[in-house]
């Protein structure tokens, strides 16, 4: 006897006895889409898939699914600017998910529980970096995992470069840091400090490495020439921070001005500040708007008595007095003398003005392509003109960033690997961007963000403690439980219970579904309420 369909009989049994797949012109088929978080950080981490561990409660998976890509999330959950969240969709539903306060409670875990990272097997082949940076120390914890021996040569007297002497102890404890990279030590990397390289080439020739990544940064101040200068009592801004880590910190009175608009020059006019100064006044020759400098971090400085001059720029200095000249921007945003001039009193002056690389010691480094300022060019692999010899961080054109850098280390220890196995690294291609329209926010509940605690002003103005405070478990949880997974089956279900035809199969946890065809009509349905947008929709294949 035939057998009805199932819209008459109700039978489930009937739509597969019937071919109804048969029917369907378009097929929905699951596709991870590239989350925007995970596109926007700059040293590549899967953040999505970290924080759907977190959320979970599983903090050591997190963390270790973190460390796939950054040694420093303790670091970088403090002085990364956070891409990721400027780029996060839950932004025009709410609230950007905290995703860097989350990441700095995984890291800050990791430390309290002393967790480790195991090198790989032994390869036999030993890279020399130069400069213990985030980029050099990124590159050589990835190599590490590689199962390469790292030598690092360090001309300073500590570890960290920027990290150490660029930013002050107010936003990045030394004790975070050096919890760190005192891991990336344990997995075996040696580091020479106090060893300045003079000769690259001679030292490689001599001393048989098979690679080399250069990543010394950028730690020449730029000057300004200023008439009169020299009658007053004048620092750069590297100089005066990297002070701030000796035993005596920088005599500079009661009145300190700071020329620069960048994160750099509020460093320094905050430290000043705390280290007693009764005026702490930035120099800047454009306005707030055009300022480089992080507007959080505007705000901060604003916030603890910092002054600003806006359009204004050094023309003379007269022991304490300084002769400053109003600007106005033109219709490109370029600043412009006016012909106004006031005078300013500060005791001392900080130039803030910007860094250049230190190349001398490659003078004899064939095949080099090196510009004026000392910025190295490399090619897709990060190597330079000449084979074996890589370079990241500042010494690169790129944006001079804690996070950029330890992106170039992991990317250049990708490459050096593959260079020191006769191989090609290809890193695979992205998903399809997770966009806002793909998901169904209604599914989600309204939840603000998990702010982080601040220090009071009256220590903030007085101290070097940590400014900004971290996330506690119950917040960090809830904080992860916020993200919207955009673009990633989290098994919500939501296809499985809404199917009409059963056509979907649950695999079981973590192993998502598939789709039974001989069921699906192509209804759609899946698609339409999936939360994440992790279905497609595509034109059936006959």
């Amino acid at each position: 006897m035939e057998r009805k369909p199932f819209a008459i009989t109700l039978d489930p049994s009937s739509s597969l006895a019937n071919h109804t797949g048969n029917w369907r012109t378009m097929r929905p088929e699951y596709s991870d889409h590239l989350p925007p978080c995970n596109r926007a950080c700059p040293a590549g981490e899967n953040i999505q898939a970290w924080l759907f561990e977190a959320e979970e409660g599983k903090y050591h998976e997190a963390w270790l699914k973190i460390m796939e890509d950054n040694p420093f999330p303790a670091i970088h959950g403090r002085v990364c600017y956070h891409p990721c969240q400027d780029a996060c969709n839950r932004e025009q539903l709410d609230e950007a998910v905290n995703i860097h306060a989350v990441e700095r409670f995984l890291g800050d875990l990791a430390a309290k529980n002393n967790w480790k990272i195991e090198p790989g097997a032994p390869t036999g082949k030993h890279v020399l970096i130069i400069g213990a940076g985030p980029s050099g120390l990124s590159a050589a914890y990835h190599l590490a995992r590689f199962g390469h021996q790292v030598t690092i040569y360090e001309a300073g007297p500590k570890t960290g470069g920027m990290l150490r002497f660029g930013i002050p102890k107010y936003r990045l404890p030394r004790e975070v840091l050096d919890a760190e990279i005192a891991r990336i030590e344990g997995m075996g990397v040696t580091i020479h400090l106090n060893r300045k390289v003079e000769d690259l080439q001679a030292t490689i020739e001599s001393e048989k490495f098979d690679a080399t990544f250069l990543a010394i940064g950028a730690h020449l101040s730029k000057r300004a020439e200023v008439p009169g200068k020299d009658a007053g009592r004048i620092l750069d801004a590297l100089s005066f921070l990297e002070k701030m880590e000796g035993e005596a910190p920088p005599k500079i009175g009661r009145r300190v001005a700071v020329y620069g608009g960048g994160n750099t020059a509020l460093d320094v006019a905050r430290t000043a500040k705390r280290l007693g100064a009764e005026e702490a006044i930035i120099i800047y020759r454009r306005d707030r708007e055009h300022m480089p400098a992080h507007d959080f971090e505007v705000e901060e400085a604003l916030e603890e008595g910092i002054l600003v001059r806006w359009l204004r720029t050094i023309k003379q200095i007269d022991d304490t007095t300084f002769t400053v000249e109003e600007m106005a921007l033109d219709q490109n945003g370029k600043p412009q003398p006016t012909g106004r001039f006031e005078t300013l009193e500060a005791d001392s002056l900080v130039l803030a003005l910007g860094q250049e690389v230190d190349t001398g010691f490659l003078r004899n480094v064939p095949g080099l392509e090196i510009s004026g300022d000392g910025v190295i060019q490399v090619d897709h692999r990060m190597m330079t003109g000449c084979a074996g010899v890589f370079a990241g961080g500042d010494m690169v054109p790129a944006e001079r960033t804690v996070t950029v850098a330890t992106g170039h280390g992991k990317k250049a220890a990708r490459h050096i690997d593959a260079y020191l196995r006769g191989t090609e690294f290809a890193k695979p291609a992205s998903n399809p961007l997770a966009s806002f329209g793909r998901l169904n926010p209604w599914y989600y509940t309204d939840a603000g963000q998990s702010h982080q605690p601040q220090l009071v002003m009256a220590k903030r103005q007085v101290s070097f403690d940590e400014v900004v405070g971290g996330l506690n478990e119950d917040t960090a949880l809830l904080e992860a439980r916020r993200c919207l997974s955009c673009g990633t089956c989290f098994e919500c279900d939501n296809c499985y219970g809404m199917c009409p035809d059963n056509a979907i199969i649950k695999l079981g946890p973590r192993q998502r579904y598939k789709i039974d065809y001989d069921f699906c009509k192509g209804c759609g349905l899946c698609a339409e309420e999936c939360p994440s947008g992790a279905i497609d929709m595509v034109k059936e294949r006959r």
